[in-house]
Formats: structure tokens, C-alpha cells, sequence
């Protein structure tokens, strides 16, 4: 009959104790590991997606304003065809459909990215008006609201 030490057993349940600590720190690990990477992949799955729906927003607002500068060039040519030829309001007439054939023209060509750019550049141009308007439109847009 063999008979073991309580020290040896003792050491024997402490190496298997640490094998076993040993296995599931590496389990934990590898669970770690691909949590880790299905929730970049998630991420990123939700970047992509966010990315086309802004790009989507961005084309159909293009192409609204696109449309809206074709509608100001129609609105043009009716109110030259339609509109008095003579006279003061004649000239009124034209003047307001030049300005609209134009303004049509220029959000076809520009668009919303080449109407930013103007309006940055006109308020680093001029800081205090747009200042001045800011606060102006903030006023009116106070007052509005809290009159119910």
C-alpha cells in the first residue's frame, strides 16, 4: 500500500489548481478577444451604415436644392412672359425675374456645399453684422416663441 504525504497531495491540488486558473484565464481571454472584436466589427457595421444614410441625406439634398433652383428659373420665365413689359412695374417685373434666374442658376451650379462656403466666407468677411444678425434672428426667434 502506497502511501502519499499530506504535503505532496497538497502540492499535487495546488499545480492542478493553478493549471486549471491557467485554462480559464486563457478561456477568458480568448472570450475577451471575441467580444472585443465583434464589437469593432458591430461598430464598425454601424459607422458604414450611418456613413451611407448621411451620404443619402446629402445627395437628396442636393438634388432638392437642385430642384428648387430649377423651380426659381421656371418662376422667372413666367413672370417675364406673363408679367407687364412696360412701365415701372415692367421694370420691377424684370428685375425680379432676373434675380430669380440667377439665384436659380446659382443653386443649380453651387448647391448647399457651394451656399456654405459663400455664407462662411461673407461672415468671416464681415464678423460684427453677422454678429448683429445672430443676435437679431435669436431675439425674433425668442420673442415668437414665447408669445403662445
Amino acid at each position: 500500500m502506497a502511501t502519499t504525504s499530506p504535503v505532496r497531495n497538497f502540492n499535487e491540488f495546488g499545480q492542478e489548481l493553478a493549471g486549471k486558473a491557467q485554462e480559464v484565464k486563457e478561456k477568458a481571454k480568448d472570450a475577451a478577444a471575441t467580444v472585443t472584436e465583434r464589437a469593432r466589427d458591430a461598430a464598425a457595421n454601424v459607422a458604414h451604415k450611418a456613413s451611407e444614410a448621411a451620404s443619402t441625406v446629402g445627395h437628396k439634398a442636393e438634388e432638392a436644392t437642385a430642384a428648387v433652383g430649377s423651380g426659381m428659373q421656371s418662376l422667372a420665365g413666367t413672370i417675364r412672359d406673363k408679367g407687364p413689359h412696360s412701365g415701372m412695374m415692367g421694370t420691377a417685373s424684370t428685375s425680379v425675374a432676373e434675380t430669380l434666374e440667377s439665384g436659380g442658376r446659382y443653386l443649380q451650379d453651387e448647391g448647399l456645399k457651394g451656399l456654405g462656403e459663400d455664407l462662411t466666407n461673407l461672415i468671416r468677411r464681415n464678423p460684427l453684422p453677422a454678429l448683429l444678425v445672430g443676435i437679431g434672428i435669436g431675439f425674433l426667434l425668442a420673442r415668437s416663441t414665447s408669445r403662445s
